[in-house]
Parts: C-alpha cells; structure tokens; sequence
C-alpha cells in the first residue's frame, strides 16, 4: 500500500466502524472526519509558540517524530503519543486528548481548510515517544526563556 492510503487505513482503524469512516472521510469535502483518541493513540495538545520550537527540536533529534496536526490559523498543535499518556500527562498549558474523547483528522495527503498535517503519520503506527517529548518541550520552553529581556519582552 502506498504511505498515504496506509495512513489513511491506520487511522480509520481506530473509527466504530473503520470502513464506512474510510468511505465517508474520502467523500467529504472537508477532507476531515471526527475520531475516537485513546485507543491507537492519545495527543498532547500545546500552544503553536511553544510547538513549533518542540517540533524543531524533535526534528533535529529523530529525523521525523509520530504525526503532528496544526489546527485552525496555527493556533495549536497535536502530537501523537502512546496511548494512555493523556492520562498520565501533567504539564501546565498543555490539553489532552486521551481515552473518552475525539479530535479532529484530516485526511492524509490531502490539503483541507483548517485542520493540517505538518507531519502525516506514515501508517506504520509510529507515534512520539513522551519522554523525548517531553525533553524536547524543556528545551523549546528554555530557548524561549533565553529571547525574553527579563520584563517578559522578547528581544
């Protein structure tokens, strides 16, 4: 299977009824259907001006982490961790979206309005590791410390 139509397989994997999700994801004009998160994966949900220096970091240390979403006007980012990390997660500014909840996907390869992938999953289930995420978030949030001037300007 080519990457896209694999990471389109994986994801509807996790929909009640993968199939029909398949079927109408590929017919809707959004490009984006609503699934459940929890069960092949959970996303810690941060800030765009602490995710994208995150995602630099992660870049720079894996060469390419788990699936990453952008959201309406680049106001948030997805990353896709473990499942059961939502759960366990405790960072301030930080949502999860674990077990119980469901979040907004975009169709793999295909541009939609709002909701992007800046990093598509390839469907072969690889996900970020939260520890590396979570060194990774240190050292984006300490960086962006060093650029304040100290009254909480940036220089």
């Amino acid at each position: 299977m080519t990457g896209a139509k694999t990471a389109v397989e994986w994801l509807a994997s996790v929909a009640p009824d993968p199939e029909a999700c398949r079927r109408e994801w590929e017919r809707n004009p959004l490009g984006i259907a609503l699934l459940p998160a929890g069960k092949a994966w959970d996303v810690l949900i941060l800030p765009s001006e602490l995710g994208y220096p995150t995602l630099d970091v992660l870049t720079r240390i894996l060469g390419r982490p788990g699936p990453v979403l952008a959201d309406f006007g680049d106001a948030r980012m997805g990353f896709f961790v473990p499942p059961g990390t939502a759960a366990r997660w405790l960072g301030t500014g930080i949502r999860t979206a674990g077990a119980g909840t469901w979040i907004v996907v975009p169709y793999p390869g295909r541009s939609t309005s709002g909701v992007r992938w800046l990093v598509p999953p390839d469907g072969s289930g690889t996900l970020t590791d939260p520890a590396l995420l979570e060194l990774a978030l240190h050292e984006a949030a300490a960086g962006l410390a060093g650029e304040d001037d100290g009254r909480g300007q940036r220089s």
